[in-house]
């Protein structure tokens, strides 16, 4: 069974408690952020979930997440943004993807300080010598290596296009190179994107994910049995907010991460038990009426990434009554809208999303407003906001 969408007050719920805020707007509302903090922990099979940063891309809720029994550690998705968060005081941050920035590597390089807080991706000998030419003096620097965790079925490949490593061979070569140049090979990293991020579309779908998993287990165990005969291996990483209560159960796994469920964006509707609720919401004010069952909002062209599609689109709440338009969708500066319900809206009244994906809404609003039922009571700065930008 799917998780309920949202619930019929919501819509206007927010409008009452935003009614004195600017629009475009976008909030979080913190009762339905906390509680799905708890359920991912739930589902967590006791493991540490690390919270991943670009999911939330503001720091207060960061923190606020960091602040739930369960959570621990961040996966950031920059080395600049690890550097950051570093010295604000933050330890046990994990860059989740490989770097070439020699400034930044050489930043982390030169003070001790952050060096203990940072571990950084490698995936490949390449990657591993670029590191160590770039950078002054590499001993010591941690690393961690992205192992693929895609299913292969014959010639084809299903999973993202992430790390080149996959035989226990390869995973050798790469942190024996590593150890020659000085780099402490502290974690792994396996990310089953086709069971996290896939949701449980049809009975096919299901068995494409079970099959995954089947098949991962067993390589995951014999690649880290091997690393850690070869290095001191501290942690080893794995899932993502579709796949915890699968993957949690694998002895292998140390931790798990976890951050777009905080939100729950639309992408994450089609899941099996995920029981999430929305947690973030954008608003638009109506500016035009085209015609008698169409109006139009302000902005609203806030297209997630990913194979382009409709599911990469905002989503009005269903509540409201209005659909996008299939040939305008959502608009760089305006947001056709129809349905019956549009004879009702007047110019100025708020018309409600969810985004598909969850921290890239933060990059088009400097705040996010934070709700708690239907007052608003404090704001969230985004990474934008705070004048950061990490790509």
């Amino acid at each position: 069974m799917s998780r309920r969408p949202a619930q019929a007050p919501v819509a206007q719920r927010l409008s009452r408690a935003t009614r004195r805020l600017p629009a475009p707007l976008a909030v979080v509302d913190l009762r339905a952020f906390d509680r799905n903090a708890e359920a991912l922990v739930a589902r967590a099979n006791g493991k540490p979930i690390r919270v991943a940063t670009k999911s939330l891309r503001s720091r207060p809720l960061i923190e606020r997440a960091l602040g739930v029994p369960g959570f621990e550690g961040l996966m950031c998705y920059s080395l600049r943004e690890a550097l950051w968060w570093a010295r604000e005081g933050l330890t046990n941050l994990l860059v989740a993807y490989p770097s070439v920035d020699l400034l930044a590597l050489g930043e982390l390089a030169s003070e001790p300080g952050l060096r203990g807080a940072v571990c950084v991706m490698v995936d490949s000998v390449e990657g591993v010598d670029l590191i160590a030419k770039g950078v002054g003096d590499p001993r010591g620097l941690r690393v961690a290596v992205d192992v693929d965790a895609s299913l292969r079925v014959g010639p084809a490949h299903l999973g993202v296009r992430r790390s080149p490593l996959r035989a226990p061979e390869q995973v050798e070569a790469v942190v024996r190179r590593a150890q020659e140049h000085g780099l402490a090979v502290v974690g792994l990293m396996f990310y089953d994107a086709q069971i996290a991020g896939l949701p449980d579309s049809s009975p096919v779908v299901r068995r494409v994910k079970s099959r995954s998993d089947a098949q991962l287990s067993p390589r995951r165990a014999e690649i880290t049995d091997l690393v850690r005969q070869l290095a001191d291996v501290e942690f080893v990483n794995g899932g993502g907010t579709g796949s915890l209560h699968v993957t949690g159960l694998d002895p292998a796994l140390t931790e798990l991460a976890a951050g777009s469920g905080l939100y729950a964006p639309t992408l994450f509707d089609g899941y099996d038990g995920l029981g999430l609720e929305p947690a973030a919401f954008f608003a638009c004010p109506v500016v035009r009426r085209p015609a008698d069952d169409v109006v139009t909002v302000y902005s609203g062209g806030y297209v997630a990434s990913g194979p382009v599609g409709g599911s990469r689109l905002p989503q009005p709440l269903p509540e409201q009554g209005l659909q996008l338009l299939r040939a305008e969708g959502a608009g760089e500066v305006q947001t056709p809208l129809r349905g019956r319900a549009a004879a009702r809206v007047e110019l100025g009244d708020r018309i409600w999303f969810r985004h598909a994906k969850a921290g890239e809404l933060a990059e088009r609003f400097t705040h996010l407003a934070l709700v708690d039922g239907d007052e608003v009571v404090g704001h969230a700065a985004t990474y934008r906001g705070e004048g950061q930008s990490f790509g």
